[in-house]
């Protein structure tokens, strides 16, 4: 009930959100009427429509995104007429027949009453048009559906949402309509203000088909509700919270990080004495549901009867897991002959790690010669409710969840539990110092004490503090002009650039991206384009050449290329921490770029 509650909330808060202003026009068209038959049918149609939509976008892919794109261009129309029908109220009575025989009269006299269906079906196409700006609450209801795939549970999430967006609306609407007939009564302005709210629904339609509603307006901080809604979710989340940026957290509703359940082929739990000092929290979950697995076939708990297994959540371009690599492999290695079985669950975050070939390179390259199952549809990952990358949990040699652990961190705690586990097995384990940090590369630990800049991404689904004028203009080709005056955090791009959902691409030569930062190292996340050819780029640091401050994937002079699909160090300082501004220049096209960590 809590997340239903949070999930409403976050829509509550929509109204005080910039997001909401091109549905405005279209709700408040109706001032004055009956809420009963206008207003609140309205509302209901918007908040069912939207968390259908939702829904589909969120666990359907590209097909039903194309589908919404269709009903929303017929939402725009439909709302076009209503507003001409506003203006002019002979156009009004020329539709009414057609659109009754269609379910109800969607555009009439500012005076006249419509009926129920008519209301429902405005609200229908005002839910296709609302595109609500993604804030903490949303985000995380989306990612969740998109891990967790479809459920009645995500649907109801969305609806509530809706719900509460309707919500405050409805109230909106109440007291906007008290206002509308007292102005009617005392000021006989109807014919004007009803002219007045057909202009602005035919602005509205216009942002909305210009992309105003999700570019302009999704970047104005007139009201901004993120910290209203993150705040929300750390009151009653507080464990996220305290992830900081020593995990990427994926916030999946309904199964929280604490919260295991057993899977389908859980061994029987059986009759023994623990000795360990640690919890025991019933049959691991299943690890069945890979695409495919590497260095091993395919695992079961009944195969690993009597090992002690550590299951380590990872995925390749991500610097927390590159981080805690060495550790997981230092582990394999030294407990194998003693009853250890480590296996690593790639579960990608990007398109790109889908792709079984990139895994098996970034396997070959990372030393890793553990099992590694291919997680590509996320089912080993819900089985076990996790939300975070890395994340580790400890077995025990019957199958018993005993031990977890998300993020950097920690190491030697973790290495006790392997050890009580072994012995609690009956292994020999002999006395030995805790694996030490012998790192180097990406792979180093970070100076958390010197890490101010969070991990932020490119493409506009998740992206932050951009910069760049006009903002991100979605999915299409356009020129962005750069932005080198940038307060801590803040990015921008240069030249011509497409943004997509989930990163930026290259159109000509010469693009860069700017990013003033606080941190000893940055990383970027990048690709070469569609024909995979290498893109060279140039790097700057305060606008000179980086020296000894050069990461490993780029020489002192800031040269570096672009080869294939991961995350490419790009400085490592050896001085004094402090503001700085990043420069990256592109000299070739086709690069794709997708997000940066610091550490």
């Amino acid at each position: 009930m809590i997340l239903y509650l949070l999930a409403f909330l976050g829509g509550a808060l929509t109204i005080a959100s910039p997001c909401i202003l091109p549905v405005l026009p279209f709700v408040f068209a109706g001032a004055g009427r009956s809420f009963g038959r206008r207003g609140l049918p309205m509302l209901l149609g918007m908040a069912m429509t939207f968390a259908l939509v939702a829904t589909l976008a969120a666990v359907g892919g590209g097909w039903a995104a194309h589908a919404n794109s269709i009903g929303r261009d017929l939402a725009l129309a439909l709302m076009a007429l209503f507003g001409l029908a506003l203006l002019w109220p002979g156009l009004s009575e020329r539709l009414s027949a057609p659109l009754v025989s269609l379910g109800g009269r969607l555009s009439q006299r500012a005076d006249g009453e419509g009926g129920i269906g008519a209301s429902l079906l405005l609200g229908v196409a005002t839910g296709l048009l609302w595109a609500p700006c993604a804030g903490p609450i949303l985000g995380v209801i989306l990612t969740g559906a998109a891990l967790k795939g479809a459920s009645a549970g995500t649907s109801f999430l969305l609806l509530a949402y809706g719900l509460g967006a309707a919500t405050s609306l409805a109230l909106a609407l109440l007291i906007g309509g008290k206002v509308f007939a007292a102005m009617k009564r005392s000021l006989g302005i109807g014919e004007w203000a009803r002219r007045g709210f057909g202009v602005a629904v035919l602005v509205a339609v216009a942002a909305i088909a210009l992309g105003a509603d999700t570019g302009f307006l999704a970047n104005l901080s007139l009201a901004s509700t993120d910290k209203w809604e993150q705040a929300l979710i750390d009151k009653f989340t507080p464990a996220h919270a305290a992830a900081d940026q020593k995990a990427s957290v994926v916030m999946a509703p309904g199964e929280g990080a604490m919260m295991m359940k057993a899977g389908a082929g859980a061994l029987k739990a059986e009759p023994a004495r623990l000795v360990a000092n640690l919890p025991d929290d019933g049959p691991a979950p299943a690890l069945t549901g890979a695409v495919a697995w590497l260095d091993s076939p395919p695992l079961t708990w009944k195969e690993l009867k009597g090992k002690v297994v550590l299951v380590d959540f990872w995925t390749y371009s991500c610097i927390n897991c590159l981080r805690t690599l060495p550790y997981v492999r230092a582990w394999a290695d030294r407990y194998r002959d003693q009853g250890l079985v480590v296996i690593g669950v790639h579960a990608p975050e990007f398109a790109f790690e889908r792709d079984i070939s990139n895994v098996k390179r970034a396997v070959a390259d990372l030393h890793i010669d553990y099992p590694v199952a291919i997680d590509n549809d996320y089912a080993i990952w819900r089985a076990f409710g996790n939300q975070y990358w890395p994340a580790e949990y400890l077995i025990d040699a019957r199958g018993h969840l005993r031990h977890q652990h998300f993020g950097e961190g920690d190491y030697a705690e973790t290495e006790k539990a392997i050890q009580e586990l072994l012995a609690e097995a009956g292994h020999a384990v002999a006395p030995s110092k805790p694996v030490l940090d012998k790192a180097s590369g990406v792979e180093a630990a970070p100076d958390f004490a010197a890490l101010k800049s969070p991990e932020t991404y490119i493409g506009y689904g998740r992206a932050e503090n951009f910069a760049s004028p006009d903002g991100a203009v979605q999915d299409r080709a356009h020129a962005y002009e750069g932005v080198a005056d940038l307060k801590l955090n803040q990015w921008s791009l240069a030249g011509d650039w497409t943004v997509q959902e989930e990163r930026a691409e290259l159109d000509k030569p010469g693009g860069a991206i700017f990013f003033r930062f606080h941190a000893r190292d940055l990383n970027l996340v990048l690709g070469p384009g569609a024909d995979g050819k290498p893109v060279r780029f140039k790097v700057t640091v305060d606008g000179a050449v980086p020296g000894a401050s050069h990461g490993v994937d780029v020489n002192a002079q800031g040269e570096g290329t672009v080869t294939g699909d991961r995350l490419y160090q790009l400085v490592r300082q050896s001085g004094d921490i402090r503001d700085r501004l990043f420069r990256i220049e592109f000299l070739d096209p086709g690069v794709r770029a997708y997000a940066f960590t610091f550490g």
